[in-house]
């Protein structure tokens, strides 16, 4: 998985598919910010008042300042389910579905 740098003119999201979450929790520890594992034991991603997004698919805008460690997370997830997309046209630029662009 390529590693890029993003300005802050790129708006990035995060979501997480639950169907492959594995409940490692290796992503909290990343970006606690941004992820929580529920009682159900699966990871989601927290929306700006940080209740949990727990709708499948549901997307959480990512911070600039916070792109280093959901990218990290993304990489290490054993479930290879974190996916962190441009809003602009959709396209993966971590997780599964990224091209590597190196």
């Amino acid at each position: 998985m390529a590693t890029h740098t993003r300005t802050n003119d790129e708006e990035l999201e995060v979501w997480i598919d639950q169907d492959l979450c594995t409940g490692d929790g290796i992503c909290v520890d990343y970006a606690p910010e941004v992820f929580e594992l529920d009682v159900d034991g699966l990871a989601y991603v927290k929306g700006a008042d940080d209740e949990l997004l727990q709708e499948q698919g549901a997307t959480a805008p990512l911070p600039l300042e916070l792109i280093r460690d959901v990218a990290d997370s993304a990489r290490e997830c054993p479930g290879e389910c974190i996916h962190v997309r441009r809003v602009k046209d959709a396209v993966e630029v971590y997780g599964p579905e990224a091209e590597d662009q190196d």
